[in-house]
Order: structure tokens, then C-alpha cells, then sequence
């Protein structure tokens, strides 16, 4: 076994989410692989945690032909760029993000520390270890187009959607209101870790420990569901559908500051 096989042995899970949508779990964040099986037209969405490279590689290598049109960053958290180097190093494609996010991509701007006061469970207390380190693409990342065009994949637009980060972008597909979310919303309590390892499904704000502004957060959560999205995918947690999606989505945003806002925090007002 290659360390990579030894690292995700028990620590992925796939769900096809519909024909040309497969979510990938590495560890406790999803990656998600848009495009039709057997197709040469597909893209990457976020890159996972570290570890996961040959992972990611192999189950590209089985569903489609050949490497993908480009990947694209809802953010540059540790855990949604974990692979992204050597991916873009091995398959030789452009990255894109929102260009307010390059920064920490290009290895210019650092994160704000995780809060591990937020509380919510170990997962929060435990993220004062999370990196916040910025990573360095250099040359090999691009701003996302400014028509809102997603690069590769048409029929889908980018949604700025900041909060969990400045430049956090969700992408979404009109004709059957498809939301990629990233960490805008997400469908576990990310903060604890009894909710994460049992993948409990509920809809939440974005994780609180590295969430820096809660008015956009909210913000972003209004602008998503005015979107009424019929497939969810978030960045952790399974996919949302139906009735469950469209009513935990107004109740998330109808009364945000008392179920996602923390009552105390480096980052809360």
C-alpha cells in the first residue's frame, strides 16, 4: 500500500448524487467530480484533505477519459486544497477561485487562526491546530471568470457567496437548480465531532471556527436560498433534496443569528 491507500483506508465514502455528479468524502470534507461517466469533459470541485491524492486520481482514472478541464476552489481552506498542488502538478490543469481568495492561494496572505472558543463540540475545540497558512499556486491559479461562467463546465455560474471566507464561491446549475455550497451551508455540525462521524444530516451555517464574518455569512445564506435549490452538495455533510432542503434552508436563514451565529467568539460582534 502507498501511505496515500494507507491514510484513506475507512476514510472515504461516495455518493452519487445524480448521473453526472459523484461526491467524494475524504476524511470529513467532500470533493466533487461534475461531468458525464466516460466523458473527457469533466471538472474538480475543491481538492479535499491532505492524503487523498491517489484517491482522487484513481476514481477520476475510472469514471472519465482522461484529466479534468480544471479545478475549481470554493476557498483555500487546509481542507478543501489539501491535494490541489499535486493534483495540478500530475494531471497539468488551471486552477480557478474567486480572485479575493488568491491571495491566501498564492502564498501572499495567511488565514485568521481558527477560534476553538466557538464551542459546539471537540471538532471546534481541537481547531486551534487546524492550518491557516496560506499555500502557494503561483502561475497555476486564475481568477474566475467575471461573467460568472464556471471554466470547463458550461451550463454552470459561480455565486459569490462570502462569509467562511472573502472570496467563497458556490456554483450552481439552473436548468435543474443544482448548488454545489462549499462551506456557505453545510448539512453536518461541523463543530462537533460525534455529529461528523456519524454524518448526521442537518442543515447548519458554515463551521464556526473559521467563520470571520457573520453578516455576510448570512447573507450569503439568504442569497442561496432566494436561489431554492433542489440538490444540495456542501462542502461536509451528505446532499440535501426536497422539502427537508427548502424548509431547513428558510429556517436557516429566517433565525441564523440564534442557530448558526456563536454566542461568543474572536469573530462575533
Amino acid at each position: 500500500m502507498t501511505s496515500d491507500n494507507l491514510i484513506t483506508a475507512g476514510m472515504t465514502g461516495l455518493e452519487e448524487v445524480a448521473h453526472d455528479i459523484l461526491s467524494l468524502r475524504t476524511l470529513f470534507v467532500n470533493v466533487v467530480f461534475i461531468g458525464e461517466p466516460g466523458s473527457r469533459n469533466w471538472i474538480l470541485v475543491d481538492s479535499g484533505m491532505a492524503g487523498f491524492t491517489d484517491h482522487i486520481v484513481r476514481i477520476a482514472a475510472e469514471r472519465f477519459q482522461g484529466p479534468p478541464s480544471a479545478i475549481i476552489l470554493t476557498h483555500g481552506h487546509f481542507d478543501h486544497v489539501g491535494t490541489v498542488i499535486e493534483l495540478e502538478q500530475f494531471w497539468g490543469v488551471p486552477v480557478f477561485a474567486h480572485s479575493l481568495e488568491l491571495p491566501y492561494l498564492t502564498g501572499f496572505k495567511d488565514y485568521p487562526p481558527a477560534d476553538p472558543s466557538v464551542g459546539g463540540g471537540l471538532m471546534a475545540r481541537l481547531s486551534f491546530a487546524y492550518p491557516n497558512e496560506a499555500i502557494n499556486l503561483d502561475d497555476r491559479i486564475f481568477s474566475l471568470p467575471e461573467n460568472h461562467t464556471v471554466p470547463g463546465m458550461p451550463g454552470w455560474r459561480w455565486i459569490h457567496t462570502p462569509g467562511h471566507t472573502p472570496g467563497h464561491v458556490s456554483l450552481f446549475r439552473e436548468e435543474d437548480r443544482f448548488l454545489i455550497a462549499g462551506d456557505a451551508i453545510i448539512s453536518v455540525k461541523q463543530e462537533s465531532l460525534w455529529s461528523v462521524l456519524l454524518q448526521d444530516e442537518q442543515m447548519h451555517g458554515p463551521p464556526a471556527y473559521f467563520t470571520t464574518d457573520w453578516d455576510e455569512a448570512h447573507r450569503s445564506v439568504h442569497v442561496i436560498r432566494n436561489l431554492e435549490p433542489r440538490v444540495v452538495v456542501t462542502g461536509h455533510g451528505h446532499s440535501l433534496t426536497g422539502d427537508f432542503l427548502r424548509d431547513s434552508l428558510e429556517q436557516l436563514d429566517m433565525n441564523f443569528e440564534q442557530n448558526a451565529v456563536p454566542e461568543h467568539g474572536k469573530y462575533v460582534d
